[in-house]
């Protein structure tokens, strides 16, 4: 990624926790495709509630959900997210894709 300041784009993936991408989870293949693609980074986190297209997804002990909403995050210059995206398409087959222009402030440890 460029020096801070830069122009960049935000990849952000919604999606279930459930799906699958050849017998792993959807966010980890495209955690691992993006980490051998040498983009930026990427962040995995999941979520309490989402709705969307297929309905209602809570956190809820009693409920005992095991498709929770997840969302994928990756930042890099725009050529290098353009570059990603197929792969993304061919990974994620249910959910929300977008994508960004965000500016860089820092990447890496301060002053470096």
């Amino acid at each position: 990624m460029d020096t801070p300041g830069s122009d960049a784009v935000r990849l952000t993936v919604y999606m279930g926790e459930a799906q699958r991408h050849e017998g792993r989870p959807c966010f980890e293949a495209v955690v691992k495709a993006a980490r051998e693609a040498g983009l930026a980074g990427a962040t995995v986190s999941r979520g309490l509630m989402s709705y969307g297209h297929n309905g209602l997804h809570m956190s809820n002990v009693l409920a005992l959900s095991r498709d929770l909403p997840i969302t994928i995050v990756l930042v890099d210059a725009a050529d290098r997210i353009e570059a990603f995206l197929p792969t993304v398409d061919a990974i994620v087959e249910n959910g929300l894709i977008t994508t960004e222009a965000v500016k860089v402030r820092r990447y890496g440890p301060r002053g470096a």
